[in-house]
Parts: C-alpha cells; structure tokens; sequence
C-alpha cells in the first residue's frame, strides 16, 4: 500500500518512493499538514499548513527564529486559522503566483504554492549534495516564496523573512546524508 501521506510531486525515477527524499522529520511534518488541512476542511494542504507543522515537530526549526516569544505568537496565529485568522483562505486555493495555477499535472492535494515549496526544498537539499530534504530546506523554500500564506502569517506575528533567509543560508549543516 503507498504511503499516502508522503508528498508526491517533483521529479524522480518511478520506483523511487516519494517519502525517500525526504528526512523522517520532514515526512512527519508532510502528514502532520495534510492531517491538519482535512481536519480543518480544506481540500489542499497549503504553504501555512506546512509552516505550522514545521513549527510543532522539528526543534532546529523552532531555534532559528528569534526565541520562544516568536514561536509562541507564530503557532497562535497558526491555531486560530478556523476560527479566525485565516477563514478568508477557507474553501480557497492558495496561488500565491510563484507558479502558474496548473490545472493538470499539479501535485492532488496540495496548493501550487505548497507544491512549489516541497519542490524547492528538494532542490536545497540537492544543492548541498544531500539525497533527503530537511525540515530546514522546507522552511527556506517557504520563506522564499513572499506571496505565500506561510510568509503572510510570518509577517504578521512579526518575523523579519528577509533576516529569517539570510539566517537559513547561513545555515552550516551537514553535507549528504
């Protein structure tokens, strides 16, 4: 039975499964988000669905932002999305226009936006000669979209993306893995 909860997009050689590019933080926090957009009603999992599941599973994502205060007011904007914050995106798809809007051949279940992040953070992990992305290369990916949903919620707890970037490339992780 295939893994359902794995992200599925992106290019690679069909025997190759979709969860093995990615790290088990990062798979956990795939099915965490997409967990958390059909509780909340939403028919794709979305770039602030994957932010918030970035924020509750991996530890070295929580250090890079600027203390525990900011995490803290990151995760309450995050938890009122279905009874506030963030019912205007209720019953839409995030399109931030990083990508065209594909009517065919897009990810099933998931925002262009969302899709595009995944894609990006594969392409970081590539970048640095590792064979899985990490729950760092999905934060980077996000925060280098400015139209997503992810980065609207970053800014409006007050998250300087353009320091929070420069902070993840400066990153100093290890190399393949």
């Amino acid at each position: 039975m295939q893994n359902r909860t794995a992200y599925s997009g992106g290019e690679r050689p069909a025997q190759e499964a979709p969860d093995s590019q990615l790290t088990v933080e990062l798979a956990s926090v795939v099915s965490a988000a997409r967990r958390r957009a059909t509780r909340d009603g939403d028919c794709h999992v979305d770039t602030a669905h994957l932010l918030h599941g970035l924020l509750e599973w991996d530890p070295a994502v929580r250090e890079v932002f600027d203390g525990g205060h900011q995490v803290a007011r990151l995760l309450g904007y995050l938890v009122q999305r279905s009874i506030g914050y963030g019912l205007q995106w209720h019953g839409t798809v995030e399109d931030s226009g990083a990508v065209p809007v594909v009517a065919e051949g897009g990810v099933p279940g998931w925002s262009p936006a969302a899709a595009a992040a995944m894609d990006g953070a594969l392409d970081r992990a590539h970048a640095r000669y590792a064979t899985r992305a990490d729950c760092l290369d999905l934060l980077a990916a996000l925060v280098d979209d400015p139209e997503s949903r992810a980065v609207e919620v970053l800014r409006r707890a007050s998250v300087d993306t353009t320091r929070l970037a420069a902070r993840l490339d400066g990153e100093q992780r290890p190399g393949p893995d």
